[in-house]
């Protein structure tokens, strides 16, 4: 069967658009995988160097461009969550700090979406009050116990959790 120009056109076009689009999805789809810091890796925020400081560290991969790395995951949690972060996220990463050690965590990288978290514990990070992030909801709760602080799943952090003052504002001793 011969197809007319007319009927041609659209469809090779059609086919063009589709094939775009696929490729498009397969370019958000790909697995991202958190990347281990070194002695070098330095927070977006501030250019501390993560490996010089306890607790949870936390890093945020874009669809486009280089990931982020942060010194804590109250770091991570005040960009993502800002009303103004724009970027297409491809994946979020946190360390389970139910298996990393808290003075000097390395690797033990989970997902962020699916991990618990615990606020308002007297546990601190590299500037002070931190969100501790855990895998399995029992250890995060067992933490919570010991240091105090309420667990929470990541859809349940809000902004108002994530400040990055330090307390300071509220430091009537000055």
């Amino acid at each position: 069967m011969i197809l007319s120009p007319f009927v041609r056109r659209p469809l090779l076009a059609a086919l063009i658009a589709s094939l775009a689009v696929l490729a498009a999805c397969d370019a958000h789809d790909k697995a991202v995988a958190p990347v281990e810091i070194t002695s070098g890796t330095a927070c977006s925020l501030d250019g501390m160097v993560l490996a010089d400081y306890p607790g949870p560290k936390a890093q945020i991969h874009y669809t486009q461009g280089d990931p982020d790395f942060f010194c804590d995951t109250l770091e991570m949690f005040s960009i993502y969550l800002k009303p103004e972060q724009k970027r297409g996220i491809a994946g979020i990463f946190v360390q389970d700090m139910g298996k990393a050690d808290w003075t000097t965590p390395k690797g033990n990288w989970i997902d962020a979406k699916t991990a618990f978290y615990v606020v308002g514990s007297r546990r601190e990070g590299s500037m002070g009050p931190t969100i501790g992030s855990f895998s399995s909801e029992a250890d995060a709760q067992h933490f919570a116990a010991q240091y105090g602080g309420k667990v929470l799943p990541f859809a349940a952090v809000t902004p108002d959790m994530a400040v990055l003052d330090g307390g300071i504002i509220h430091d009537q001793r000055m």
